[in-house]
């Protein structure tokens, strides 16, 4: 299964240059780097991200992490993808921008 973690384009830099990340500082503030499924992926750009340009969709293979991926109760009640380790450049399977057209953010069509 696909997840997905969108990072503004100085962490995604970051992520290229590294080749891990512990991720944007709410992930540093909460101690795991925060996913979300392609259903929640849309939401989570409109509460954290609204009318941010220049962002970065990554998508990784939740079952290629492990036990160091935890699902986990979050917003809603809905259980959500949090990675317990840093985020790996070899984690990430594609990244795509992901712009903001008339205020909201277009994700790539093979998300939906």
């Amino acid at each position: 299964m696909l997840i997905y973690k969108i990072f503004r384009a100085d962490e995604w830099a970051a992520l290229e240059r590294d080749g891990q990340s512990v991720g944007a500082p709410v992930d540093l503030a909460d101690g795991f780097v925060h996913f979300s499924t392609a259903e929640q992926a849309g939401e989570t750009a409109a509460k954290h991200f609204a009318g941010a340009e220049g962002l970065v969709l990554l998508a990784c293979e939740a079952d290629a992490m492990g036990d160091v991926l935890k699902w986990e109760v979050s917003r809603g009640g809905a259980l959500f993808p949090h990675l317990y380790r840093e985020l790996r450049l070899s984690d990430v399977l594609w990244s795509q921008p992901l712009p903001l057209v008339d205020g909201i953010h277009r994700f790539p069509q093979e998300m939906t």
